[in-house]
């Protein structure tokens, strides 16, 4: 199937019907013959142009009367033409409108002319400035393509300079980090096979267990990957495990586990001792997490259906160590998917709240006196981070809240209830964690 035709039907499926764009890019890639090549076009289109939707849309609005009355799918291939030609050079302009003509044409073809007319306004107007007429925040909307409600939260929540390095951190091209397998390898020697192999790798800034790779091929069909002896984990999630206390006999629960990464860490660092116990509220999803305990060789994690929203009167006072990686907006981690800009409404952070506080007063009850909690959500929605701890530790009074450190560091925020925030940059997705302690009786 012809790569562009691709990059408008995983737009299609992720922009009009809800769907994912790393789980569409995956799917198209193992049902179609792509070269290589095309391959790295096609995710670079289709994460592009949804990043840039807002931006591309105010441009569009320069030559079309009401984007909202033309057909949808027609609107997503002027939209990837439009990234195509602002955003990169290897193709020409002129076979870029052809393409999109021609992709028109197949669909919609009494709307080819209309398509070929806008691209090629564009193209006469390229280097006109769009932003004309905007003000205040609109222009921001522009510059960073992103709604104005979230622009506007990010800068009520966090002051406007914060607030534009996050806007600037959720737009950067991630990296791919790994998570070295200490149970199985030495970090050293799996840097090297690594560097051996042709991959551009670093040091993680904060976990000594992380090598970043800046390039090379797919690291999931690499032999260490497959053998277990690293997993894909960003380190921002990698700083969750070593917080807590472990001295390798530990009962441990992780109540909101999938895909399990958080809790295989916590499995390797207490070295295959003790028992960790993942839970998750699908059966498709403890499958995965399975795979990934057998693929990393770990006999100490085990996985069991729960919804953490309900009490599970048989882990009372059970356990020594909680991990509670809660359902979030996911706001920190809209670099690596893109359509949380636009799938998101400013009422779903409200309601995902409610969630958090349930499983949040559910876990505590599995905490034994003496215990640690560690809370973490991968948004930056103060709401969802900060006020929902307050919110606990003014109604628990065994409750006190440890104070995280993780060194001094230019993306770490420091919040006056001891939490820390992590602010998105090419390394790291934006992530917050609290430390919780429960007292014990006098």
């Amino acid at each position: 199937m012809n790569a562009r035709k691709i990059i408008v039907e995983i737009l299609d499926n992720v922009l009009l019907n809800g769907a994912y764009s790393n789980i569409e890019i995956n799917k198209q890639f193992a049902s179609n013959d792509i070269d290589p090549k095309d391959k790295g076009l096609i995710t670079e289109v289709v994460y592009g142009t949804i990043k840039y939707k807002k931006m591309i849309d105010i441009i569009l609005s320069n030559f079309v009367a009401d984007i909202g009355k033309i057909d949808e799918s027609v609107v997503n291939i002027l939209r990837s033409a439009i990234y195509q030609m602002k955003f990169l050079d290897r193709v020409p302009p002129y076979a870029i409108v052809n393409e999109a003509v021609n992709l028109t044409k197949e669909t919609e073809p009494n709307l080819a002319k209309f398509v070929n007319g806008v691209l090629r306004n564009y193209l006469r107007n390229e280097n006109k400035n769009f932003k004309v007429g905007l003000r205040n925040n609109e222009a921001l909307c522009y510059d960073f393509s992103f709604d104005r409600w979230m622009i506007e939260m990010f800068i009520k929540q966090y002051g406007k300079e914060d607030a534009l390095r996050i806007l600037r951190g959720l737009n950067t091209v991630p990296y791919v980090t790994v998570r070295v397998n200490t149970c199985k390898a030495d970090y050293d020697e799996v840097y090297e096979r690594l560097e051996e192999e042709g991959y551009d790798i670093e040091e993680g800034a904060f976990s000594p267990e992380a090598i970043i790779i800046k390039k090379g091929s797919a690291i999931e069909k690499n032999k260490l990957y497959q053998e277990g002896l690293i997993t894909v984990q960003d380190e921002s999630a990698m700083l969750v495990a070593p917080l807590f206390d472990l001295k390798g006999d530990e009962q441990v629960m992780d109540l909101c586990s999938a895909p399990g990464t958080k809790a295989t860490h916590i499995g390797e660092l207490m070295m295959n001792k003790g028992k960790v116990v993942a839970f998750d509220i699908h059966d498709h999803k403890l499958a995965l997490i399975k795979e990934n305990i057998d693929r990393l060789g770990l006999t100490n994690v085990e996985v069991e259906l729960g919804d953490a929203t309900k009490i599970n009167s048989k882990y009372i006072n059970w356990a020594d160590r909680v991990l509670l990686d809660v359902p979030c907006s996911g706001l920190g981690i809209i670099r690596k998917k893109p359509e949380i800009k636009w799938n998101k409404k400013n009422n779903d952070l409200t309601e995902v709240v409610k969630v958090q506080k349930e499983i949040l007063k559910n876990a505590w009850n599995y905490l034994r006196e003496g215990g640690e909690l560690v809370y973490s959500t991968c948004t930056l929605n103060k709401k969802e981070n900060e006020e929902v701890i307050d919110w606990f530790v003014e109604r628990n009074s065994d409750c006190e809240v440890e104070k995280v450190f993780l060194g001094k560091a230019d993306n770490v925020v420091y919040n006056d209830n001891g939490s820390v925030t992590i602010l998105p940059n090419k390394y790291m997705d934006g992530f917050f964690i609290a430390k919780l302690k429960k007292k014990e009786s006098k």
